[in-house]
């Protein structure tokens, strides 16, 4: 059961999460909180899986909470929820430590999928700001002389991660270089797999890092 703490100021919206993630056979919400002081101590109190964290609330925001969870209880998962897809509080909420960040406007299904991996250890980040991040990555610093791990890569997993790294689906990169689906399903899994990252995120910051695709303007 993954056990859930839900930090929003505004009620209406805590109660929404809550009946969506009770449609949810795996999750229980254990705990609200209307700011990141309260969040923090009820995360002292449940110690729970992922909490789902708000950043814009007034007294303490969703990123000085999500530092003071991260500092004392790092194995307790925080996904930013937030409205905001703006570059300041996106690229906050991440050096806070946030393991992932989704916007509001979410999916129902989605959301329940982006807790389930967040709680499993991967890394989420909605595809509206991913572009966003994976471009400051990039544009930080000169790409260094690339890993062996990924130089082990072959021409054609480097072609599925090149498109990966655009956001591509499992389904548009199988059109764009003309496969089955399953096929680019067995690429994805050998990719993850050389370069030891847990999901598509990580192995998309990895290749803007080392220059192996660039963003793109605009």
């Amino acid at each position: 059961m993954i056990r859930v703490i839900i930090c929003d100021d505004q009620e209406m919206i805590c109660e929404g999460l809550r009946a969506i993630l009770g449609t949810a056979s795996d999750v229980v919400v254990v705990g609200i909180a209307h700011d990141g002081a309260e969040a923090v101590d009820l995360v002292g109190q449940h110690r729970p899986d992922v909490v789902l964290m708000d950043l814009k609330m007034p007294g303490m925001n969703g990123i000085q909470a999500t530092r003071q969870i991260k500092d004392r209880f790092p194995e307790v998962r925080v996904l930013a929820l937030t409205t905001y897809d703006a570059d300041e509080w996106v690229f906050d909420a991440i050096r806070s430590g946030a393991d992932g960040y989704l916007l509001k406007d979410t999916p129902r299904a989605q959301l329940i999928e982006a807790l389930r991996g967040t709680a499993a250890g991967a890394t989420h980040v909605d595809p509206k700001v991913a572009g966003k991040l994976f471009a400051r990555v990039a544009q930080q610093a000169a790409p260094p002389a690339q890993p062996d791990a990924l130089r082990s890569l072959t021409e054609r997993e480097l072609d599925v991660l090149r498109l990966l790294a655009r956001g591509l689906n499992n389904a548009d990169i199988a059109r764009r270089l003309y496969l089955s689906e399953g096929t680019v399903r067995n690429y994805v899994s050998n990719v993850l797999a050389k370069l030891d990252v847990a999901d598509r995120t990580q192995a998309a910051i990895l290749a803007l890092q080392y220059g192996v695709v660039e963003p793109e303007n605009g």
